[in-house]
């Protein structure tokens, strides 16, 4: 009743030109579905959406595995440093949003820019405002990553790694056969989670920059968000919803089924 009604409604109300308030709707068909390619705005964010999804789940990830690598080194710190980079994990995505706002601030003598001496508006730059929400995230969930990848490393029996040594396989030559190999299912759910996470995401553009400067950083749940609670248009924002969701589902099952067969092969 939650989950399943709501969900089924909405694929309905995708059809219609509902407001989102009272019992007044007409069936348009899939004038919502035409509008959406016509709309500039919608075209534009999924552009938006497209890049920070590959931008989160190339750095997540690859950062993920190198603190993972460091993290699993016997160390005498691993377990405090296990803590710390996956702290971030556990924060709303709001408060991150806001503490990122802090950071980017563009005053030349705070944040980020008077640690680095640079004069950037982060959020208010449209060429930089997309990558600096891709920061945020990465920075976020980068110890997510960490933690799956170093479930699968600690997985990989010691035995495989004495004998390349044995055999005269150096660090490099033993990550690459034996190491890579045996985190292909750590890759795997990876690679889906922030994936799925980078096509819907939501929180953290709209609490730092709103879509903005102009739709620099608008993305396919902000647009749907305000065209359902901002203008009214709740049939079209189901439609946007709709598709998302569809979009969301094809790209999952297709990595899914190559990530699998990747495992198998190797």
């Amino acid at each position: 009743m939650v989950v399943l009604y709501p969900s089924v409604a909405g694929v309905l109300y995708a059809f219609t030109d509902w407001s989102g308030i009272g019992e007044g709707m007409s069936f348009v068909g899939a004038a919502n579905f035409r509008a959406i390619l016509n709309d500039e705005q919608a075209m534009g964010s999924l552009g938006n959406t497209l890049l920070l999804t590959l931008a989160i789940v190339v750095v997540q990830n690859g950062l993920g595995l190198l603190l993972a690598l460091g993290v699993h080194a016997k160390l005498k710190s691993r377990a405090l440093l296990r803590v710390i980079f996956f702290a971030p994990v556990v924060v709303s995505p709001v408060m991150v949003a806001f503490l990122w706002k802090y950071v980017y601030n563009p005053d030349p003598s705070a944040g980020l820019n008077g640690l680095l001496g640079l004069e950037v508006d982060w959020l208010g730059d449209p060429s930089v405002a997309l990558w600096s929400i891709a920061g945020m995230v990465v920075w976020q969930y980068a110890g997510y990553s960490m933690v799956i990848f170093l479930a699968g490393l600690e997985g990989i029996p010691a035995e495989l790694h004495e004998a390349a040594m044995i055999d005269g396989a150096g660090t490099l030559q033993r990550f690459r056969y034996v190491t890579w190999p045996l985190l292909a299912p750590a890759l795997t759910i990876n690679l889906m989670l922030s994936t799925i996470g980078g096509l819907k995401l939501f929180d953290q553009v709209f609490a730092a920059t709103n879509g903005g400067p102009g739709y620099a950083t608008e993305t396919l749940s902000t647009v749907l968000y305000k065209q359902a609670f901002v203008f009214g248009k709740f049939g079209y924002s189901t439609a946007i919803a709709l598709v998302l969701a569809l979009f969301v589902a094809a790209v999952s099952l297709v990595q899914i089924y190559y990530l699998r067969s990747r495992e198998v092969a190797q």
